[in-house]
């Protein structure tokens, strides 16, 4: 199969006028390392590559409030589907050329959403203990998995928020200009569209990470300090129905 990605954009390619889901992402903070497309390939879906940028692509660590979850037009929840998330993921492309992101663990500190994400879609959701604390200009993100396992898997992650980014770098659009996620859902491989409005971005220095969540997806341990330190008050989001790649037979 080729893959030929399309262009990366600030915005969203197309709008989602009737969404499956809508959810605000609030408070996030972007720790991205370099990695070999080799390394992580077999991690990857059914029908998609890892996405590059001058042969090389990136591992994420994003730590972020979720906020407001909602379905097919209701309204967001809002203590069910308002909680602090961690979620390490990859860059993908398949055959029809769209970019997104495969998400290797998710941890969540709500069991019930947790539990529905990871038994209903299939998703590796993990439910963990987990907070969000600010304090002037710096912000720490504490979480400890509690099942499933390796129970105890966590991070302790502090930033200090800089000045906003007025025009992001070719590598910052890369990371996080991501309209959709790759993933295998119901058993089948699909794409799950998103659209936002462009991150309201602030680079930011990293002050703490102690994490093992890498090693618990599956990954090398990162070596050295991230290449990217971003910072975001956040965008709601919606996503849309999922799509099935070029070139995946359905079973």
């Amino acid at each position: 199969m080729t893959f030929t990605p399309q262009p990366i954009t600030a915005d969203a390619p197309e709008a989602i006028a009737h969404p499956l889901m809508t959810q605000s992402w609030l408070d996030l903070t972007f720790l991205h390392w370099a990695a070999d497309p080799a390394d992580v390939a077999g991690l990857l879906p059914p029908g998609t590559v890892p996405d590059t940028l001058d042969g090389v692509t990136y591992v994420g660590l994003v730590a972020f409030r979720m906020h407001r979850v909602g379905w097919l037009g209701l309204p967001g929840v809002p203590y069910l589907g308002t909680f602090p998330e961690t979620n390490v993921r990859l860059y993908s492309v398949d055959e029809q050329g769209r970019r997104g992101v495969v998400f290797l663990s998710l941890d969540a500190s709500r069991l019930l959403p947790a539990a529905l994400g990871r038994l209903v879609f299939r998703m590796p959701y993990m439910w963990s203990r987990m907070g969000i604390a600010s304090s002037g200009d710096t912000v720490t993100y504490t979480g400890r998995r509690r099942c499933p396992g390796p129970r105890g898997a966590g991070n302790r992650i502090t930033v200090r928020i800089g000045e906003p980014v007025r025009e992001p770098s070719a590598l910052e659009h890369f990371l996080t200009a991501r309209w959709g996620m790759h993933g295998v859902f119901f058993g089948r491989s699909r794409y799950l569209p998103n659209a936002h409005p462009r991150w309201p971005l602030h680079r930011a220095a990293l002050l703490a990470c102690e994490q093992d969540l890498f090693t618990a997806a599956g990954l090398p341990e990162p070596a050295g300090e991230p290449v990217s330190v971003l910072y975001s008050p956040g965008v709601p989001a919606r996503f849309g129905r999922p799509t099935r790649p070029a070139g995946v037979p359905t079973p």
